[in-house]
């Protein structure tokens, strides 16, 4: 029975407890619900979920482990972010599969800091987490034995308190899309207007000066940051500044980091042999003097080893660990474990070295953030500018930006005080810098009337020889390979490749190309190993004739035209006869531009022995020694361009560099329809034209505009560079640096150094001379920050020069960047730059971001974010071949955190109903133009 007043209860209240289902697992006795980061890409889904922890797991399953859980059915990976008493989800809670590793690999830190950078870069946690925390190596992680927190004092950080930064859904059957409550707080990567920035500046007081609170209690800066409050000083008076010393704030900075303070600051490092490491080596020394970690990024693996070497030298052997990519998945782990368990407090490396967990974090530093290597590739495409000072303002550690140059993101953080300068004074600037000059002065030009349209003029062939008198001299070419780009000699069109596609399942009848499976128009084919057409239909192969010019032959039919080519097998087309069966040649044309080779090399246009004959065995018609002047001097070797040669003159083969030259009529040489259409290139003098695309060789390449088969460079590589270079000084060694291997250093013996950007090596005592060739190919190029990138690779080269060496840059000397170099006063540049770009609404004035894709996917994601009140879209418009377009959204700054969230929201809806078409969704992206 009832008792009469239990109708008036609710029906709850009376209906006795539900019984455990058979087989359910018993909860932990404490804490028995954990909440969950589920590696789960979808952005509508980008929260933690709410699982239960059964007894067996009461003890491994802490705050920060690897896990295993069951999500829409399927096993998937996922860190244990906390536990709590209980969920919010009414129902019943799935339980954890298992605990994958008891190792806390996520700290509370790096948790909040990456739902932070998700939620500024309109991201996922899961996507950030992936680029924050390695793949796990068992191997690794059970042969480094765990530190115990007496011998490592910063071990407390990876306590188990870790507190979920983001809104909590926790339920797992039926999730719903919910916005984020907790967004990234303002930080200095937004600039001035942010919030967080005015917040932390009312909070400081009228009058003070913005800084983040140290152990001392106190907010400094570069300027200010000895004399504020903090720890006791070292016995025995102020340490030495060491480098630091030739900058007036530098005694200050080092003496803030031993303090525990946090000053911010972005440094002008001072050119010359001794290079930046050693400073940023006594930072991070004075930094754990102060007891804290320190953090160092820079942009690629040789910076690493200079890096690398200057902190073994200051801090001692085993006192850091440096991080790259090319250790291997089993080292790299075993290093970042040791950061990890404290048994180390300061590490440098690439970009992931950003999310290092470093114990107690005091110091961040980011070398040379202008260069690109610091944009991560993949999704949320973070910075490690932006993410490195997110970090710093969320725990309290101090800054250091560093570069030969300023970028209009630093120079944004000085003119909102959220960080100040140290720069060293002028008079030893000067004392440092090298001798710049620019080619094409009045003075070289009244003397060598060449020497305007020279690749390279006699001043840098004085400069040269002057320097290889005492030293290593450098020359810095913007392009690498042998001839990366050509174009036709007659027309000037850019060479395209005529080919087909690689694979394709459609024919291409009537446009001259050989189905797979049939014969050409011509009646012939033209096949590879594989049965795929490779050449044009034009070409026949052992049975028939052929005739026109360009046409090829098999072995038993005449063949009639100018320029024909032989082969036994089926043959390529071509100016000249090439036998394919062995890979010999014949000479038997002596039509215009007929070949003659032997050896088996390819017999290229204007080889042969007709009228536009420039003789040669077997190779590709390119000079010795490049065409640069008109006169030869027997000390030089090299020569300047001369005027363009007549049609019909018995130069008109060469291959001459020059800047690009647009079509007649402002269009590109078109092949067939088709056709691949990429750019072709040189590996060498004696190669035949490749694609850069597809990757296959066109030896019978023609100008699909005016049908010459002559090609002239329309820019010259780092190798073709350095070939030429070792012709005309013989006697000294030529070494090179690029992407086929990169140079960290050079001794100081006699050589030349031929470098891409950014691969230059250091030289032992600086090198003695240096010229940076092709100025027009960085300053052309179409970009927003081409001329800031162009003066910061110029910087660059030009720092690792002695004092007072002779820099000669082939540039025009009124650019503004060129300015700035022979002043060298990259200050007053990018101050100039950063006021341009705010006038004009240009980042990082701005906060911006960009939709790519399709355009109907585009519009449509358009229409439905519901974007700030202050929000302006620019586009879309078309971006490549492809179909797809771009769209651009401006706001200020403040309003950044908005844009975020309206465009991760708008991309949640669109992955919640399964939309097809992917939108690519990118803030604050490097490539806006």
């Amino acid at each position: 029975m009832t008792h009469p007043d239990d109708a008036l209860l609710p029906l709850d209240a009376v209906r006795p407890a539900a019984a455990p289902f058979k087989g359910a697992p018993e909860p932990a006795p404490a804490l028995p619900v954990a909440r969950v980061a589920v590696d789960n890409p979808l952005p509508h889904l980008d929260r933690p979920f709410d699982y239960l922890v059964p007894a067996s797991m009461h003890e491994s399953a802490q705050p920060g482990v690897r896990v295993r859980v069951r999500f829409a059915g399927k096993l998937v990976d996922g860190f244990l972010l906390e536990r709590v008493e209980q969920s919010d989800h009414p129902g019943r809670l799935a339980t954890l599969e298992r605990v994958t590793s008891p190792e806390r690999v996520l700290t509370p830190e790096i948790a909040g800091l990456a739902r932070a950078v998700a939620d500024r870069y309109a991201g996922t946690l899961a996507d950030v987490l992936r680029l924050a925390v390695p793949p796990r190596h068992a191997k690794a992680e059970a042969e480094t034995p765990a530190a115990t927190p007496t011998d490592h004092p910063g071990e407390a950080a990876a306590a188990p308190t870790v507190t979920a930064p983001t809104v909590t859904a926790p339920t797992v059957t039926a999730p719903t899309v919910t916005a984020p409550t907790a967004t990234a707080p303002g930080h200095p990567g937004t600039g001035p207007a942010d919030e967080g920035v005015a917040r932390e500046a009312a909070a400081e007081g009228e009058g003070a000066d913005p800084g983040v609170a140290g152990r001392g209690g106190g907010h400094t800066t570069a300027e200010d940051g000895a004399a504020g409050p903090g720890g006791p000083a070292p016995a025995g008076g102020p340490p030495d500044a060491g480098e630091w010393g030739a900058y007036p704030m530098g005694a200050s900075f080092l003496d803030a980091l031993r303090n525990g303070r946090a000053p911010r600051a972005v440094w002008q490092a001072l050119p010359g042999a001794g290079g930046w490491p050693g400073p940023v080596a006594e930072a991070v020394r004075a930094t754990l003097e102060g007891g804290r970690g320190a953090v160092v990024v820079v942009p690629d693996g040789k910076d690493v080893a200079l890096a690398d070497a200057a902190l073994t030298r200051v801090l001692g052997p085993g006192a850091h660990v440096a991080l790259t990519a090319d250790l291997g998945p089993a080292e790299r782990y075993r290093r970042w474990l040791r950061l990890l368990r404290g048994q180390v407090k300061a590490v440098v490396g690439t970009r992931a070295a950003m999310f290092a967990p470093v114990a107690d974090l005091g110091l961040v530093a980011i070398w040379d953030d202008g260069d690109d290597l610091h944009a991560e590739r993949l999704a949320p495409y973070p910075h490690a500018r932006e993410v490195l000072a997110l970090r710093a303002h969320r725990s309290g550690a101090a800054v250091l930006v560093g570069g030969y140059t300023r970028t209009a993101e630093a120079t944004q953080l000085i003119a909102t005080r959220w960080a100040r300068p140290i720069v060293a004074a002028r008079q030893t600037i000067r004392s440092r810098a090298p001798r710049v000059r620019p080619a094409g002065e009045d003075a070289e030009l009244a003397k060598d009337q060449a020497a305007r349209a020279a690749r390279l003029p006699s001043v840098a062939w004085r400069a040269l020889r002057q320097g290889l008198e005492t030293g290593p001299v450098l020359v810095q070419v913007p392009r690498r390979g042998y001839l990366p780009a050509v174009a036709c000699q007659h027309c000037r069109a850019p060479a395209r490749c005529a080919l087909p596609p690689t694979r394709s399942g459609v024919p291409y009848p009537g446009h001259g190309f050989e189905d797979p499976q049939g014969t050409t128009p011509g009646g012939g084919k033209a096949q590879d190993a594989r049965g795929a057409a490779l050449v044009p239909a034009s070409t026949r192969g052992a049975q028939g004739p052929s005739a026109g010019p360009g046409t090829a032959r098999g072995a038993q039919g005449p063949s009639a035209g100018p320029g024909s080519a032989r082969g036994a097998q089926g043959t390529v087309p071509g100016a000249g006869d090439a036998s394919g069966a062995r890979g010999t040649a014949d000479g038997g044309g002596d039509g215009p531009g007929a070949a003659v080779g032997s050896g088996g090399r390819y017999a290229g246009p204007g080889a042969g022995n007709g009228p536009d004959t420039a003789g040669g065995s077997g190779r590709l018609a390119v000079p010795e020694a490049l065409p640069f002047s008109g006169r030869r001097s027997p000390q030089e070797g090299l020569l300047a361009p001369e005027t363009p040669p007549r049609s019909g003159s018995p130069r008109e083969g060469l291959v001459v560099p020059e800047a690009a030259v647009p079509a007649p009529g402002g269009a590109e040489e078109a092949g067939p329809p088709g056709s691949c259409h990429g750019p072709l290139a040189l590996r060498a003098g004696h190669a035949a034209p490749y694609c850069r695309w597809c990757g296959r060789v066109d030896p019978g390449w023609r100008c699909a505009r005016c049908g010459s088969p002559r090609l002239r460079a329309v820019v010259v590589g780092a190798r073709r560079t350095a070939e030429e270079l070792g012709r005309a000084f013989p006697s000294v060694p030529v070494r090179t640096s690029g992407r086929d291997g990169v140079l960290a250093t050079v001794p100081a013996t006699r050589a030349l150094v031929v470098a891409t950007p950014g691969a230059e090596p250091v030289a032992e005592g600086g090198y003695a001379a240096a010229v940076l060739l092709d100025g027009w190919a960085l300053l052309g190029r179409a970009d927003l920050r081409a001329a800031e990138e162009a003066l910061r690779r110029w910087m660059n080269a030009a720092a690792l020069l002695r004092p007072a060496a002779e820099l000669v840059v082939l540039a025009d000397a009124a650019v503004p960047a060129v300015q700035a170099l022979l002043r060298w006063d990259p200050v007053t540049y990018a101050e100039r730059e950063l006021a341009d770009r705010a006038e004009l609404g240009f980042p990082p004035a701005v906060r911006m971001a960009t939709l790519t894709g399709l355009p109907a996917a585009v519009r449509q994601m358009l229409d439905e974010a519901r974007l700030p009140a202050a929000a302006q879209v620019l586009g879309p418009v078309p971006v490549d071949d492809g179909g797809q377009e771009r769209a651009m959204i401006r706001v200020p700054r403040a309003e950044g955190a908005a844009l975020a969230a309206a465009l991760k929201g708008a991309v949640g809806v669109r992955t919640a109903r399964k939309a097809p078409d992917v939108v690519k969704v990118s803030v604050d992206p490097l490539d806006l133009i």
